[in-house]
């Protein structure tokens, strides 16, 4: 596997730190990875090794406001001034318009984890999406309903108030005060990330994970989050675009499968053909870091190679 870093010129010439993986070999497909809220693409590692092992080429851009793109803790946890949602999901399109410009003719397929789902399924409903050979969702989330609009009232309103700039504790609280209630007694404050205690204490040990994120940031955030729930923007989805939504059905951000059976049965409503849903028994947030990790990254390496055949 060959490792390296490349700088992605997004639309309005923000630079995009990606990393990218490298088989031995010709690559058989590419796999872009887009990685979760306070975290960033340098903890996929372990995932783009198994993947190149495959055959696959691995690009992994970091959001902004996260790790790489950010570059200083000040710029951590936010998006934009105006449009942040439309222009993280625009970010998203860039990459893979370079993974064409270097592997041209390869299939895509787009690896999208938490709120890297999210931005994920927004990117499947614009014309890009057409030109994906497959979308693999994890630990993706529901429509959050009433609690997600007033959420969004609130961190709009501090926005207003104290600025977009503004660290939101109390949006923190909101939307990550719970999680950790299902496990309890508690070791730590992520136990609900995983039940590997090692791959726990590594994200806590992590200078850029679990930091508080930008009222700004949450009123881009539940504002994308109401969009890629509704029916309309499902509509939009190619109907021959294959599908994975894959879960720990303890996973409290998919509100223990429910959020992630309801994502997969909206869009065979809407017409979806390849449609596959997974949930692991006792699996927690992040699949890649649980203890069953080895037969999660097999199981969509398996699923990749199906498209392929």
């Amino acid at each position: 596997m060959q490792h390296s870093t490349l700088a992605v010129r997004a639309t309005d010439g923000t630079p995009i730190h990606v990393n990218r993986w490298l088989p031995e070999g010709s690559p058989r497909a590419a796999v872009q990875v887009a990685h979760g809220m306070a975290e960033h693409s340098d903890r996929y590692g372990r995932f783009a090794e198994a993947l190149t092992a495959a055959g696959f080429a691995v690009y992994a851009g970091d959001h902004r406001g996260h790790k790489g793109t950010a570059s200083t803790h000040d710029e951590e946890g936010y998006f934009a001034d105006k449009d942040g949602w439309a222009t993280a999901v625009g970010d998203l399109v860039s990459i893979t318009e370079t993974i064409r410009a270097e592997q041209p003719g390869l299939p895509v397929v787009l690896f999208g984890h938490s709120m890297g789902s999210f931005l994920s399924r927004a990117y499947a409903a614009e014309p890009a999406g057409r030109e994906l050979a497959g979308l693999v969702l994890s630990g993706t989330a529901g429509d959050p309903g009433a609690l997600g609009a007033v959420g969004g009232v609130i961190a709009s309103l501090q926005g207003r108030i104290r600025g977009r700039r503004h660290r939101s504790g109390l949006m923190n609280t909101l939307s990550f005060g719970q999680y950790n209630a299902a496990f309890k007694p508690n070791r730590t404050e992520f136990d609900w990330l995983s039940r590997d205690p090692a791959e726990v204490d590594k994200y806590i040990a992590d200078e850029w994970c679990g930091n508080v994120f930008t009222a700004g940031f949450y009123a881009d955030l539940l504002g994308g989050l109401r969009a890629i729930n509704s029916d309309a923007l499902v509509a939009k989805v190619p109907h021959d675009l294959p599908i994975l939504v894959l879960s720990g059905d303890q996973d409290p951000v998919g509100d223990n499968g429910k959020g992630p059976t309801a994502v997969a049965e909206q869009y065979r409503r809407a017409g979806v053909t390849d449609v596959t849903l997974t949930l692991y028994p006792g699996g927690r947030h992040e699949m890649l870091n649980e203890t069953n990790r080895d037969e999660v990254t097999t199981d969509i390496v398996e699923w990749i190679d199906r498209l392929l055949d």
